[in-house]
C-alpha cells in the first residue's frame, strides 16, 4: 500500500532525510498543528505524523486506539520500514504502547511525552500538591477538569479552552495562543477510548516492549508526576522530568526538550 492508499492523513514534519521516525499525537485526535514543529526536532530526525482517524483533517472516527495500532503498521509498511521508531505525545503514547505490546516485531523503540499513566500502573495522581503556587488561571483550569461532560460540539469547545491553563505550568499569551491550536471533536475524541481490551494494561505490561524514553514535566496536572515516574519504572524505561513544565514541552521547554528527544533518537 502506498502513502496516498492510506485510510487516514499523514504528514512529514521537518526538513531532515532518512527512515523517519513517526508521530503519533495525541488530544485524542487534535488537530495535528497543535505539535507545532516540536521545537525543530524535524530537522535533526526525518518525522512523519500519522492523523489518526477521527482528527479534521483524517475524518471519520477511531476504531479505538487498542485496535487503531494496525493504523501504525499501515504506515510502517507504506514507508518500507520493518521496524520504526515511534514518538508519542499524551493520548497517542497509548496508541505507542498498544502497538509495541501487539506487534512487537515492529516497533525498534518508544519516546512517550507527557503520557497519562495511571491506567497502566494505578498510580494515584499527585496533581494537587503541585498547586501549592500555581497561578489563578491555572488552578481554575485545573478545577475545571472535574466539570460535567460536554453535551454538544461548541460545548465541548468552550470546555476544553477553560480547563486549558492547566494544560501549562504557566499562562501567559503564548499557551493561550497554543491552547486554541488544533481542532478536537466531541465523538472523536470519545470514540478514542471505545472496545479497548479490559485487560489492556497488563498485555502492554506483559508485553516484550522494545528500548523507551519517557518525557515528563514537573508541573504537569493533567499527568502529575508520581505516576509519570511509576509508569517509566514498569516500562523500564530512562525518564526525564522537565523543570518548570506542563503537558506541552515543546512549548514551554523547548530547548531542554529538543535535546532530550534528540539524543534518543539519534543513539
Amino acid at each position: 500500500m502506498s502513502l496516498a492508499d492510506l485510510p487516514f492523513t499523514v504528514s512529514p514534519l521537518g526538513t531532515a532525510t532518512g527512515d523517519p521516525a513517526i508521530v503519533l499525537p495525541g488530544g485524542p485526535c487534535r488537530g495535528v498543528e497543535y505539535l507545532a514543529d516540536l521545537a525543530g526536532l524535524g530537522d535533526d530526525r526525518a518525522l512523519v505524523v500519522l492523523h489518526p482517524r477521527g482528527t479534521p483533517t483524517t475524518g471519520g472516527l477511531s476504531r479505538g486506539w487498542w485496535t487503531d495500532a494496525d493504523d501504525v503498521v499501515l504506515l510502517a509498511d507504506a514507508l518500507g520500514l520493518d521496524r520504526v521508531d515511534l514518538v508519542g505525545h499524551s493520548a497517542g503514547t497509548r496508541l505507542a504502547l498498544a502497538t509495541a505490546a501487539r506487534y512487537p516485531d515492529r516497533v525498534r523503540s518508544l519516546a512517550l511525552i507527557t503520557p497519562p499513566a495511571s491506567w497502566l500502573t494505578g498510580t494515584a495522581s499527585d496533581a494537587e500538591a503541585l498547586l501549592a503556587d500555581a497561578e489563578p488561571e491555572v488552578r481554575a483550569g485545573y478545577r475545571a477538569l472535574t466539570d460535567d461532560d460536554a453535551e454538544t460540539a461548541k460545548a465541548f469547545r468552550e470546555q476544553f479552552l477553560r480547563q486549558a491553563p492547566a494544560s501549562y505550568a504557566h499562562w501567559t499569551a503564548r499557551e493561550s495562543g497554543h491552547a486554541r491550536v488544533g481542532r478536537m471533536d466531541r465523538d472523536a475524541a470519545h470514540a478514542w477510548f471505545r472496545d479497548i481490551p479490559a485487560d489492556a494494561a497488563g498485555r502492554v505490561l506483559g508485553a516484550d516492549l522494545p528500548p523507551a524514553l519517557v518525557i515528563g514535566g514537573d508541573r504537569d496536572l493533567l499527568t502529575g508526576v508520581a505516576p509519570v515516574r511509576a509508569y517509566a519504572d514498569v516500562l523500564g524505561a530512562g525518564l526525564t522530568m522537565l523543570a518548570d513544565c506542563g503537558h506541552y514541552p515543546w512549548i514551554e521547554q523547548p530547548d531542554a526538550f529538543r535535546a532530550s528527544l534528540r539524543a534518543w533518537l539519534r543513539r
